[in-house]
C-alpha cells in the first residue's frame, strides 16, 4: 500500500509541474492518471516556467533518487537540449538547503556538546546543498580551515521508502517485460540499493576518501582532501577544506591560461589508473564533484570531494574488461566477440562471427574522429541495440562503471572537444596488460600468496603418505577439498596414462616437499615443485 501511495505522490508531482507527456509515456503510471485528476492537490493551477526548470523542480521535490538520476543526466548535454541540461546541472550542488537549526541540532546530538566546544567557528549558512547531504565551513580549535558535511534529516526514511518502489517496478518488470531476462532490472536495482545505502555512512564515505589519498600519494595529477577522523560519525564528515575552481566554471579556467587539453588527458587517465592500477575508482564524478587547482595553469590538478560512491571490480572483470578495451582501441572485433563469450556476458553458444560482424558495424564509423564528433551515449544506444539481437546480459556489477565512463566522457567533451580518447587511453590499458604477464608481477602474487601456501605445506606430508600406499596397493582415490573447486570424482578409472601421471605428480611433490627443507632454497621454487606435482596428479583423473 506504501509504494503504491508513493507511485500516486510521484504521479502527482510529475502532473503539477506540467510534465504530462512524461506520465502519459510512462505505463505504469497510466491507471493512476485518474486517481490523480480527482485528488484535490491536483486541482490547483500547474506550474508554470520553462520546461527544464519544470523537469529541475519536481525531482527536487521528489527526494534524493531523482535528483541522483538529475545529476546523472546533467553530464551528458550531446544526449539533452541545452535548455533542460543547463537546469539539470543545477541539481550537482544547488539542492535547496535544510534550516541550519536542525544541521546544528544533529551535530550537537552527534558530539554530545555545544558546537562552540568542538570548533572555533561553525557557519550558519551553507556553503553547499546537495540530495543526501549538505556542507557546512567551520574553522578546528586547531586553526585548520575544515568543512562539516551533515546528512540531510530523514532521509535514510526517504531513500529506502523509494528503493521499495524501485524494486517494486522491478519485479513487475522482470514478470511481464519481455527484455527483463536479459536487462536484468531486480539485479540492478539490488546493484543500486548498495550503492546508495552505502553513501548514508558518512564513516565509509571517510574511509574511501582515506584510501582514495593513499593510492594518489605520489601523484600530481589528482589531490584528495585530509579527513579529520576525531570529529567523523556516521552522520557527519569533516575534512579539509580546499581551494579550487570547479570544473564547470569554464571562463575562469580558460582566463587563467589553463592547459585544457593537458586537464582533459589527465581526466582519463586519472580514471583507467583508480579502475585498473588501483582497482577502486571515484563513481561519482559529475562537475559539483570536481575542483581543479590552477595556481600552475600549466600543470592543472583535479580536486576531488564527495566519495560516497566508489566501485571496485572482481579480478575476473577487470581482466576481461581491460581485453575488451583493448581490443577496440585497436579495433579487434572478433577478439571483442569471443571476450564477450568467454566472459559469459554472450551465450555459448553465439556465433562469433556474426557477433563480431555486428559490432564491427557499430565502432568502426567512430574511429578517427575527435571526441566531440562522437557520442558515447549514441554509441551505447546502438550497442545495447545489437546486443538485443544476441541475448546479451546486463552485467550489474559493471552498471557503475559504466555510469562513471559517461560521467568522464562529458567532462571530457567540455573541457577539450578534440580530446583523443583513444590514443590518451590506449598506452595506459596497453602498460596493465603487459604488467599482468609480467614475470614480475606473476612473482609479486605468488609471494602474496605464500602465508596460504605455508598453511597448505602442513597438509602435504599427510597427503603423500596416502599417495604413496594407494599407489603400491594399486588403488589410486585421491580427495582434495579445496574451496571454490567443485568436489573431484570419487572414483578414478584405471589405465597407463593416469596411473603414469599420477606416479609422476607425486613424485614431483615429494621433491616439492623436500626442496622445503634445506636452507636456503627459495620457498617459491618449491612451491612451484609442489602445485606442479598436484596439477600433474590432476591431470592423470579422467
Amino acid at each position: 500500500m506504501r509504494n503504491l501511495l508513493r507511485l500516486l505522490h510521484i504521479n502527482r508531482v510529475l502532473v503539477n509541474h506540467g510534465l504530462d507527456d512524461i506520465v502519459q509515456a510512462a505505463h505504469l503510471f497510466r491507471p493512476m492518471r485518474v486517481i490523480a485528476r480527482l485528488s484535490p492537490s491536483s486541482w490547483g493551477a500547474k506550474k508554470q516556467g520553462p520546461r527544464g526548470e519544470r523537469i529541475r523542480l519536481a525531482l527536487q521535490e521528489l527526494g534524493p533518487i531523482f535528483v541522483k538520476f538529475g545529476q546523472a543526466l546533467s553530464t551528458r548535454r550531446d544526449l539533452l537540449p541545452r535548455d533542460i541540461a543547463d537546469e539539470l546541472a543545477m541539481l550537482q550542488d544547488r539542492v535547496p538547503p535544510f534550516p541550519s537549526s536542525e544541521a546544528k541540532a544533529m551535530a550537537e546530538k552527534a558530539y554530545g556538546q555545544s558546537l562552540d566546544d568542538v570548533f572555533d567557528r561553525f557557519d550558519d549558512e551553507p556553503l553547499a546543498a546537495a540530495s543526501i547531504a549538505q556542507v557546512h565551513k567551520a574553522t578546528l580549535k586547531s586553526g585548520e580551515e575544515v568543512i562539516v558535511k551533515i546528512l540531510r534529516p530523514g532521509v535514510e526514511a526517504q531513500i529506502r521508502q523509494d528503493l521499495d518502489v524501485l524494486h517494486a517496478l522491478a519485479r513487475l518488470a522482470q514478470r511481464h517485460w519481455p527484455e527483463a531476462r536479459r536487462l536484468r532490472p531486480v539485479e540492478v536495482v539490488r546493484e543500486y540499493e548498495k550503492t546508495v545505502i552505502d553513501e548514508l555512512d558518512l564513516m565509509r564515505e571517510a574511509a574511501n576518501a582515506a584510501q582514495l589519498k593513499r593510492n594518489f600519494t605520489s601523484s600530481d595529477m589528482l589531490y584528495v582532501p585530509e579527513i579529520f577522523w576525531e570529529y567523523c560519525r556516521p552522520d557527519i564528515l569533516v575534512m579539509e577544506r580546499i581551494s579550487g575552481v570547479p570544473i564547470s566554471d569554464m571562463e575562469t579556467l580558460t582566463a587563467a591560461g589553463t592547459d585544457m587539453r593537458k586537464l582533459a588527458e589527465n581526466g582519463v587517465d586519472i580514471f583507467f589508473t583508480q579502475v585498473f592500477k588501483h582497482n577502486f575508482f571515484h563513481a561519482d564524478m559529475h562537475p559539483g564533484n570536481i575542483f581543479v587547482n590552477i595556481s600552475d595553469p600549466s600543470n592543472p590538478r583535479y580536486i576531488a570531494v564527495d566519495f560516497g560512491i566508489v566501485g571496485s571490480l572482481s579480478s575476473r572483470d577487470q581482466h576481461y574488461l581491460a581485453e575488451n578495451f583493448l581490443a577496440f582501441f585497436e579495433r579487434d572485433y572478433y577478439r571483442v566477440a569471443k571476450l564477450h563469450v568467454d566472459s559469459g556476458w554472450v551465450p555459448p553458444e553465439t556465433r562469433i562471427d556474426e557477433f563480431e560482424s555486428a559490432i564491427r558495424t557499430v565502432c568502426e564509423p567512430i574511429f578517427n574522429k575527435p571526441l566531440k564528433d562522437i557520442s558515447f551515449g549514441q554509441v551505447l544506444l546502438r550497442l545495447f541495440k545489437t546486443a538485443r539481437r544476441f541475448n546479451m546480459e546486463i552485467q550489474p556489477q559493471l552498471v557503475l562503471l559504466q555510469k562513471t565512463l559517461l560521467n568522464i566522457e562529458g567532462l571530457g567533451r567540455e573541457l577539450y572537444p578534440d580530446l583523443d580518447l583513444w590514443k590518451t587511453a590506449h598506452p595506459i590499458l596497453r602498460g596493465w596488460v603487459e604488467e599482468r604477464v609480467s614475470g614480475k608481477y606473476m612473482f609479486k602474487r605468488l609471494r602474496e600468496q605464500l602465508p596460504e601456501l605455508g598453511e597448505s605445506l602442513q597438509g602435504v606430508p599427510e597427503l603423500v603418505r596416502n599417495l604413496t600406499e594407494q599407489l603400491a596397493d594399486g588403488r589410486f582415490n585421491l580427495k582434495v577439498t579445496v574451496p571454490e573447486i567443485e568436489k573431484l570424482r570419487e572414483e578414478q578409472k584405471t589405465g597407463r596414462r593416469q596411473q603414469w601421471l599420477a606416479i609422476a605428480g607425486a613424485s614431483t611433490l615429494v621433491s616439492g616437499v623436500l626442496l622445503v627443507i634445506p636452507a636456503g632454497v627459495p620457498l617459491w621454487l618449491a612451491g612451484s615443485a609442489i602445485l606442479a606435482g598436484i596439477v600433474l596428479i590432476l591431470a592423470a583423473r579422467p
